[in-house]
């Protein structure tokens, strides 16, 4: 019995699924498959290539700016107006009717006044800080400052 329900199975595949039209087209899949994965290979290659590409034409444009920036460079060198600073930055030369002013140190007195601005404006800045990010956001917005400002 068991041998009679295997020569049917083995029947019905030969003479319904291994027809010459089911041979074609399983040739044709295996065709369109191949086509497909070659024209994906064929766009990420593509891909890779256009992205070299932009690569190397950013770095050329960063090189023709760098070219014209030493060029630019080069000029302003050769200009009086840099010889003349430089020669004013490195040998201390004046033009005529220039004159020096020499400052003295700062007294006390003026390091204990920069002191207690410093100190000041810190007090200033620790109030506003104790406000919450969304208040001072609604200040900014909408002006809760200007009453402040005002008062002063």
């Amino acid at each position: 019995m068991k041998k009679i329900n295997i020569r049917r199975i083995i029947y019905h595949i030969r003479h319904d699924y291994l027809t010459l039209s089911n041979a074609i087209i399983f040739v044709a899949a295996i065709i369109a498959i191949g086509w497909v994965w070659g024209s994906l290979e064929v766009m990420q290659k593509n891909y890779k290539l256009q992205k070299e590409l932009d690569d190397k034409s950013r770095q050329l444009i960063v090189a023709q700016l760098d070219v014209a920036n030493a060029q630019l460079e080069q000029r302003y060198f050769k200009t009086d107006e840099y010889k003349e600073l430089s020669v004013r930055q490195h040998l201390g030369l004046v033009t005529p009717g220039e004159s020096v002013l020499i400052l003295p140190p700062n007294s006390e007195a003026a390091k204990n006044i920069d002191k207690k601005v410093a100190a000041s404006s810190g007090q200033i800045n620790s109030n506003s800080s104790v406000d919450s990010n969304f208040t001072q956001w609604m200040n900014f917005l909408f002006g809760g400052n200007s009453k402040s400002i005002s008062d002063r």
